[in-house]
């Protein structure tokens, strides 16, 4: 066999091995993503090295023809003499396979010597309506052939959501309701007594009794056992964040209404705030700030004397930031009025808001109606003002 036949022979494997790939890629992809068990993972497997090991055949089988095309050329000189020259549409043909092999099939092509180079001649035909007419191919023309990749798995949109449970008064209810008792800072003082003089009677603690009620919050959503099977990720896990974001909502909508009911200061400067904080409120509370993102704004731009930012750093607030020595957790405008709001509560927050948490479960159950399961998530819970003295419900507004 000589280097010709070789070359004949190895371009006719190469173009069986080509046509043979795509199929086999797509039965391997077709196991993959049917396989549950070990065994159809196993095929899948098999499968998948059976397309590399195509792969490389093809590799290899390029290489040779390369080879061959080579010794050939070294041995010929192309002539190009008319009866020689091929067809319009057979050039057209081998200059495709040129391109697409990336110059390694370079058969049927003329070459022309410039001063920058040898190039392959374009030969245009212009008796062919369709070349003049569509002018080049374009990724429009070929879309059915250009792949789009395709993500399965969802990106949850970004959100921050500080939780304000933490910062209220939280006990574990066992009832329905009831009351929880809160005691007033003690304001009296001790009388100076004389030697051997009766001991003055000492003020009783004063108890406020704090009412609060229970609510049950839940939801349930049913999920067919078919969506649960046939998703790319894992369904119910996806729907159970969710709902314990919604829980979180839940609590800060219900803590939140309570902070706003309590007696209202109107800040235009730093000033304001700091009055608020050093004169209004008594010393013994502890002070922390529950502000908009509006509200955060204002303070993030206020600046002293010096030309100094008032934020400060710190590692132990939720934001990141403290202001006068205060921490400082920042909610979304919604959560304590409107978008566009900037209010704010400055107090003590465990002082000012009770929370009697009753229960907070979140089950699954199998339905045998629809063939699917059912995810409930629920709270029972009951939130109270409990020290109208705790803190000042704020709404900033920009000197006139």
């Amino acid at each position: 066999m000589n280097i010709a036949e070789k070359l004949a022979a190895a371009k006719k494997a190469l173009e069986e091995k080509r046509n043979a790939l795509p199929a086999l890629t797509k039965e391997a992809r077709s196991l993959i993503e049917k396989a549950d068990s070990d065994e159809e993972f196993k095929a899948a497997k098999e499968k998948r090295d059976a397309v590399a090991a195509a792969e490389q055949e093809i590799k290899d089988l390029e290489e040779k023809r390369d080879l061959y095309e080579a010794a050939i050329k070294g041995t010929e000189e192309p002539t190009n003499t008319p009866a020689q020259k091929p067809e319009k549409h057979d050039y057209r043909e081998a200059m495709n396979r040129y391109l697409h092999s990336r110059g390694r099939e370079s058969e049927g092509i003329q070459f022309e010597k410039t001063d920058q180079g040898t190039f392959a001649v374009l030969r245009a035909d212009p008796t062919d309506a369709s070349d003049v007419a569509n002018a080049g191919v374009k990724s429009p023309d070929v879309k059915p052939t250009i792949p789009e990749t395709i993500s399965y798995v969802p990106q949850r949109e970004l959100q921050t959501v500080v939780d304000l449970k933490p910062f209220a008064q939280v006990f574990q209810a066992s009832t329905q309701k009831g009351n929880y008792p809160t005691v007033a800072n003690a304001t009296t003082k001790m009388a100076t007594v004389a030697e051997l003089e009766k001991n003055p009677a000492m003020a009783k603690p004063e108890f406020k009794q704090v009412p609060w009620e229970v609510a049950t919050y839940r939801q349930a959503l049913p999920i067919s056992q078919e969506s649960i099977d046939d998703s790319q990720i894992d369904l119910v896990g996806l729907i159970q964040t969710n709902a314990q974001q919604i829980k979180v909502n839940t609590t800060n909508s219900a803590i939140a209404a309570a902070l706003v009911t309590f007696a209202t200061k109107t800040v235009s400067t730093i000033d304001d705030l700091k009055h608020i904080n050093n004169v209004d409120l008594d010393p013994a509370y502890n002070r922390a700030i529950i502000a908009s993102q509006s509200f955060y704004q204002w303070l993030d731009t206020v600046k002293d004397g010096n030309g100094r930012y008032l934020l400060q750093d710190s590692i132990l607030t939720p934001s990141g930031k403290s202001v006068l020595g205060m921490p400082i957790a920042v909610v979304s405008d919604k959560t304590l009025g409107a978008a566009g709001e900037a209010h704010a509560f400055l107090g003590d927050v465990k002082r000012a808001v009770l929370f009697a948490n009753r229960a907070d479960f979140m089950v699954r159950w199998v339905d045998d109606q629809i063939y699917g399961q059912f995810l409930q998530a629920g709270m029972r819970f009951g939130v109270a003002k409990a020290d109208e003295k705790a803190g000042y419900f704020l709404t900033y507004t920009p000197k006139a």
